[in-house]
């Protein structure tokens, strides 16, 4: 049914760009038909009216003094034109700057200009030994802008194609986030009646004699799993910061991981023994992208490494740095593994480094990228927040 429906949605689109090709090619065809009638109606006056000269055998009838001539150049329909005797000494001109005209080369470049658009017309004197007249002549504005047209309906075409597409994919895109909103507060939901449950009976197992040491780490766990759905319950909402101390908040992220570690990996933290830092952030959302990148440390190591964290800053910015000696980037894919789907895990979605990202660029304002890796050698995260002072 999922494969019917997108075949269908894949033939109306290309029904609509075969339509649209359709319509813009027979747009291009009628106005060039336009412009090529335009084109003969404008020789044919220019024409008629010197076919009056050449039979009244007035070479005199110039612009301004043929009413035929003024009309067929009238502002509604310009023709630039050029009037010379044999020697190109000119006689007339309309449409054609003065400083074209007392330019011998500029003269001789503006009537092969016009030789180029329509032949000359030659007026031959029957009545005496005069010289024959030459009219050169060009195009006019409107004949001009129709040649032109075609090009600002295509313009015109693929913009509007550019928009539709842009629209299409927003709304496609909101969609989508709709869909990702809604399953993450209904498993938000569900998770909570289990958890609910799991904190019933670890209040049991208190007042059980029993090794209270593992009740305490099941209640972290337990913890953690509330945290997490917390997280899931805000996608969605309005996110709040607040100024937090960032090396406790990373602090607590890695006692929690030091715990859970396989024994051939250590967990290093530096920001419990500097100065604090404070930056505005959302506790838990901010924890959720340590504790992802973490993750993604320990499957780089497969069982075996270090993973070195770091806090540093400067006047403007927080830095927290993750480091681990695993089997590195690439560094074609520095950018890429922030991109949603790609991973280079056999298993996984590659969704959480973009979701990382999407909490710290979007939420926090901040920037999350690596900094350095190396294949065989490791990769190092760098999260960087503005930094505040209080």
């Amino acid at each position: 049914m999922k494969r019917l429906t997108r075949l269908l949605t894949f033939r109306n689109r290309m029904v609509v760009i075969v339509l649209g090709l359709v319509l813009a090619c027979v747009s291009l065809y009628f106005t060039s038909r336009m412009a090529e009638s335009l084109r003969e109606k404008e020789q044919h006056d220019v024409q008629i009216w010197a076919m009056a000269m050449e039979r009244s055998g007035n070479t005199s009838m110039f612009l301004a003094d043929d009413p035929l001539m003024a009309e067929i150049i009238s502002s509604q329909n310009n023709i630039p034109l050029i009037i010379t005797d044999n020697n190109l000494h000119v006689l007339e001109s309309h449409l054609v700057p003065q400083s074209v005209i007392n330019h011998p080369d500029l003269l001789r470049e503006k009537i092969d200009q016009l030789t180029e658009k329509n032949s000359p017309i030659v007026i031959r004197n029957r009545w005496n030994n005069l010289d024959n007249i030459y009219i050169f002549y060009g195009e006019s504005r409107l004949l001009r802008t129709l040649y032109y047209f075609p090009l600002v309906q295509l313009f015109v075409v693929v913009i509007f194609i550019l928009f539709g597409y842009i629209a299409f994919s927003s709304s496609k895109q909101d969609e989508q986030n709709r869909v990702w909103i809604g399953l993450a507060k209904e498993t938000a939901h569900q998770l909570g009646t289990p958890t609910s449950s799991l904190l019933g009976w670890i209040e049991y197992l208190r007042t059980q004699e029993i090794d209270q040491t593992a009740v305490d780490e099941m209640n972290k766990d337990l913890t953690h799993l509330m945290k997490i759905v917390d997280r899931f319950s805000k996608i969605g909402s309005e996110t709040i910061l607040a100024s937090a101390n960032i090396n406790e908040v990373v602090g607590g992220c890695v006692m929690y991981f030091r715990t859970r570690i396989p024994r051939n990996v250590t967990l290093d933290y530096n920001g419990l023994a500097t100065a604090p830092v404070q930056a505005m952030i959302n506790a838990a959302l901010f924890e959720w992208v340590v504790e992802n990148l973490l993750k993604n440390s320990l499957d780089a190591l497969q069982g075996q490494g270090a993973i070195n964290v770091t806090i540093s800053s400067n006047s403007e910015s927080v830095f927290v740095d993750v480091r681990d000696t695993g089997k590195g980037i690439a560094r074609s894919n520095w950018k890429r593994i922030f991109e949603p789907g790609f991973t280079t895990k056999t298993r996984g979605w590659g969704l959480g480094l973009s979701l990382s990202r999407r909490i710290i660029e979007e939420y926090h304002k901040g920037r999350i990228a690596v900094i350095d890796s190396e294949i065989g050698k490791g990769t190092t995260i760098r999260i960087s927040l503005k930094r505040i002072f209080e």
